[in-house]
């Protein structure tokens, strides 16, 4: 049985046999999101989360550029473009991905970068292409995320490795993701499909109920990390602010180094 919403302008939905696909539409913007896709894909998250005929749910992005690359810059002037105290829900979107019932798999299918890394690092599961590229660039753009996509990072890979992720900004290779247990399997581009749907038919058979329980056992142990992001996303706003942050936006819009030492006060 397969079901469609084509209600939604920025996220596809699709629920086929037993597994929620939802994907974020925006290919031109490297399946970046603004406002207007959070609303979207907190209302499909939902959606999914509740629907008993739903077992697993899937994230991605759509075509085989980009899984995503966090916040859209074009949306971005000291504040996005939607609700939330940065003008993106993005804590919101992150806690309801780790609340919701049932195991979520990031089906990584090209760059995951920026806030959309934090999106697969949030997810129970993460599958990645052999193209696939991870890392951050919050702080080369006047940003970062002060809560799951560090601390959480960090009890994913480890304190070292998680700090090099947002010191250099670097970018890194799904075998090297696969390396640092910051994915749970690589394949080559035109198995991912396959290997997704593998995947998400084991899952199926196990209890629902049990899954439930174990996922909400797993969560308990680092909750805290969602008040900690909440008291980070507050000093967030009020740096999006600054002539510092809005250095790292002008700069990348204007596809040149950012000086952000002479704001730095």
């Amino acid at each position: 049985m397969t079901l469609q919403t084509p209600n939604y302008e920025d996220v596809l939905y699709d629920v086929t046999d037993g597994v929620a696909t939802i994907t974020i539409n925006r290919p031109e913007r490297y399946n970046a999101f603004r406002g207007q896709t959070c609303r979207e894909l907190l209302d499909a998250f939902n959606r999914a989360g509740w629907d008993k005929s739903v077992g697993v749910i899937v994230l991605t992005g759509a075509g085989d550029k980009a899984f995503c690359t966090g916040g859209d810059q074009g949306a971005h002037e000291g504040q996005y473009d939607g609700r939330g105290i940065i003008g993106l829900p993005v804590e919101e979107l992150q806690t309801l991905i780790r609340q919701v019932p049932k195991p979520v798999i990031a089906r990584v299918n090209g760059f995951a970068i920026g806030g959309g890394h934090v999106l697969h690092v949030v997810c129970d599961l993460s599958i990645a292409a052999e193209t696939a590229i991870f890392g951050q660039v919050g702080p080369k753009v006047g940003s970062v995320d002060p809560g799951f996509g560090t601390a959480y990072l960090a009890r994913v890979i480890g304190e070292k490795r998680a700090r090099e992720i947002w010191y250099l900004c670097r970018k890194y290779s799904a075998a090297q993701a696969l390396e640092w247990g910051l994915v749970n399997a690589v394949v080559p581009p035109e198995q991912l499909d396959e290997e997704v749907r593998r995947w998400c038919d084991e899952i199926l058979e196990k209890s629902p109920t049990a899954l439930s329980i174990a996922k909400r056992s797993f969560n308990a142990d680092s909750e805290n990390i969602a008040g900690i992001g909440a008291l980070g996303m507050q000093a967030l706003s009020l740096y999006y602010e600054t002539d510092e942050s809005r250095e790292g936006v002008a700069a990348f819009k204007e596809k040149r180094r950012p000086e952000f030492r002479k704001f730095y006060k």
